[in-house]
């Protein structure tokens, strides 16, 4: 039996412990109390400035709703390169066009779970990207966004940790943006 497109564009890539595919899962069952290790990514995004976006997740989010985080995330589709994928979900999500992307987490891997017990469970690469666009945020992903000094997130993080999503706080020791 063939799978249709809409299929496919559902559906994330499963990973075993050392991070190689196994296998493909609904994107919709992909979130749950034990969530299987699977593939995504995260993205930073800097304007002109040097500022970087930070958007506060839709309150119907799954996971994490109404929480501050990194400028968007999202999963490969099967078969869609990890720079693809950045590109397809700004535009989806925010309504942008990126510039440079470059990756900056290769390696970074986290497990954590919400207020509602939905468990995230990935291994999600860390990208920086650029733009000159204006955010014209998708009402379903991005309640609101705001663009910042590196700086002055890394002090919120900080001072407040229990307000950003779990994968923001860890990013934000990690990446050279932050430094």
């Amino acid at each position: 039996m063939s799978q249709t497109i809409d299929a496919i564009e559902d559906e994330v890539v499963l990973l075993d412990e050392a991070g190689a595919p196994i296998g493909r899962a609904p994107k919709s069952a992909a979130h749950g109390p034990d969530t299987a290790l699977h593939l995504a990514f995260s993205c930073h995004v800097v304007n002109a400035l040097g500022e970087v976006l930070v958007t506060r997740r839709a309150l119907s989010k799954q996971a994490w709703p109404g929480v501050w985080t990194n400028s968007f995330c999202g999963h490969p589709k099967p078969a869609e390169s990890l720079t693809a994928a950045v590109r397809r979900r700004a535009d989806h999500e925010l309504g942008i066009d990126l510039g440079d992307v470059e990756l900056a987490l290769p390696l970074f891997r986290y497990r954590a779970t919400d207020a509602n017990g939905i468990v995230e469970n990935e291994v999600c690469p860390v990208y920086v990207a650029t733009t000159d666009d204006e955010p014209d945020p998708n009402p379903r992903e991005v309640a609101e966004f705001a663009w910042i000094p590196p700086h002055d997130l890394v002090r919120a993080v900080e001072s407040a940790p229990w307000a950003f999503s779990p994968w923001l706080v860890l990013q934000a020791r990690e990446l050279e943006l932050f430094r």
